[in-house]
């Protein structure tokens, strides 16, 4: 993991100028068994779909995965951020291929159809809108559990 001190000046600028939210209306949900779970994965990677728009510099924006694609791009622009990973194996940062196996034993009842990639170089303020367009989306699918894979 890269410390801020070692970042470039423009991340380093960035990040130290960052507000940090604090939230202050909890809507806590009591979860159900694993074996009941319908599960949609949220990543910060800046992935989507080869020929989709490219996520820019600051991106507020999420872009939509369906769970049987698998020819991914990643825009992410930050400069320290290893992709050696990902480029083996997109479980890493996607794992659909691992949650398909956790549907097929038994241990979580199903993998939600779409899946959801912001730009986690952004400001988290901004892309509010976004996120709850894409809670939206979940609800509506019937998903219960989330997986945040912040990159």
């Amino acid at each position: 993991m890269t410390k801020i001190s070692e970042m470039p000046a423009v991340g380093r600028r960035f990040i130290s100028n960052l507000e940090l939210t604090v939230p202050t209306n909890y809507s806590w949900t009591k979860p159900v068994p694993a074996n009941e779970r319908r599960v949609s994965i949220v990543s910060t990677a800046a992935v989507s779909r080869r020929g989709d728009k490219p996520f820019s510099w600051l991106a507020k924006d999420s872009r939509t995965i369906h769970k049987t694609d698998r020819d991914l791009v990643m825009t992410h622009v930050a400069v320290e951020f290893d992709r050696s990973a990902w480029q083996q194996d997109l479980n890493t940062i996607i794992p659909l291929d691992r949650l398909e196996e956790m549907a097929a034993d038994g241990e979580i009842a199903s993998v939600a159809d779409e899946h959801y990639s912001f730009m986690g170089a952004a400001d988290p303020v901004t892309m509010e809108k976004s996120a709850r367009a894409v809670a939206a989306q979940m609800k509506e699918e019937g998903v219960n559990t989330v997986f945040l894979i912040p990159i």
